[in-house]
């Protein structure tokens, strides 16, 4: 087991966010390949998110808030709110442009933002499918309760629980909600585990989790999770992707150094789309 934690970084107006993934101990976990951390930041009123449209290539976004709201745009048309324990599943595949933007009531009101933006690799079949976006609300995720967890499965099977959220390879993402004196075995169903804590402090293999952790667990390692009081965590994974690690590179993933530089050269010349009704954009960097 090796534990790894991101470095929160202020990106202005107080909102904090944290890289878990990738880092140099760990490129992926199954097949997430990004993990982002975020809050939980109090946004004054008057003040919010504006992500402006950018692209994205060879990969599914997962967003999910623990508190907070936002709204996504695409350029297949689409205009989602999202709200806590909701899932907004976005699969870039051969190109697609978004924005996440904090919608005008909320940000006259002020409100906290706290959650995670998670990118999923795609199986080399799929990295130039189709894009597509799909909203599922909190009512639409199957629930269970087990030694005290309660248990929310956004993405793929575990815990005897299958998603709705329709993915491209073997994987599962849990929200846990730790009970005082809960415990809960990892799940064995996949190669590739890890637990992220976001309230809390939960107990692995006899070291304390804290906010902010993330414990990735050996192929085939039992473990099981502890939490004394209340706490909450996220555990995902899955099978890591065929074809081996991707490349990265800005917002772009793919197996292929040449499609990202493609995907460079066609942001840069805006071939990829554009979000109706926001006429601002993210530049290529460099």
């Amino acid at each position: 087991m090796i534990v790894i934690r991101g470095t929160a970084k202020d990106l202005g107006d107080g909102f904090a966010v944290a890289r878990v993934l990738p880092q140099i101990e760990r490129r992926a976990v199954g097949p997430f390949v990004f993990f982002d951390y975020f809050g939980p930041s109090y946004l004054q009123p008057g003040t919010g998110l504006d992500v402006r449209p950018h692209p994205h290539i060879g990969l599914a976004t997962v967003t999910y808030l623990l508190e907070g709201s936002q709204v996504h745009r695409d350029s297949l048309g689409t205009v989602q709110s999202i709200e806590p324990g909701d899932v907004n599943w976005m699969t870039a595949g051969r190109g697609i442009v978004h924005s996440e933007r904090t919608a005008p009531e909320v940000r006259a009101a002020g409100h906290t933002m706290h959650g995670i933006q998670s990118w999923v690799g795609l199986p080399m079949a799929y990295e130039e499918t189709a894009p597509e976006f799909h909203h599922f609300p909190k009512s639409a995720l199957p629930t269970s309760e087990q030694g005290g967890v309660m248990l929310r499965l956004i993405t793929g099977h575990a815990y005897g629980m299958v998603s709705p959220v329709r993915t491209f390879s073997p994987i599962f993402y849990v929200d846990a909600v730790f009970g005082t004196g809960a415990s809960l075995p990892m799940t064995t169903d996949h190669p590739e585990r890890a637990i992220f804590v976001v309230a809390g402090e939960v107990s692995l293999r006899g070291r304390s989790l804290q906010v902010g952790d993330m414990a990735v667990l050996e192929a085939g390692e039992a473990a099981t999770m502890q939490a004394d009081a209340s706490a909450r965590a996220m555990l995902l994974g899955g099978a890591p992707l065929d074809g081996g690690p991707r490349h990265m590179w800005w917002n772009f993933v793919s197996s292929s150094r040449e499609r990202i530089n493609q995907a460079r050269l066609d942001w840069k010349n805006q071939k990829i789309g554009k979000v109706a009704g926001d006429d601002e954009f993210i530049p290529l960097p460099g």
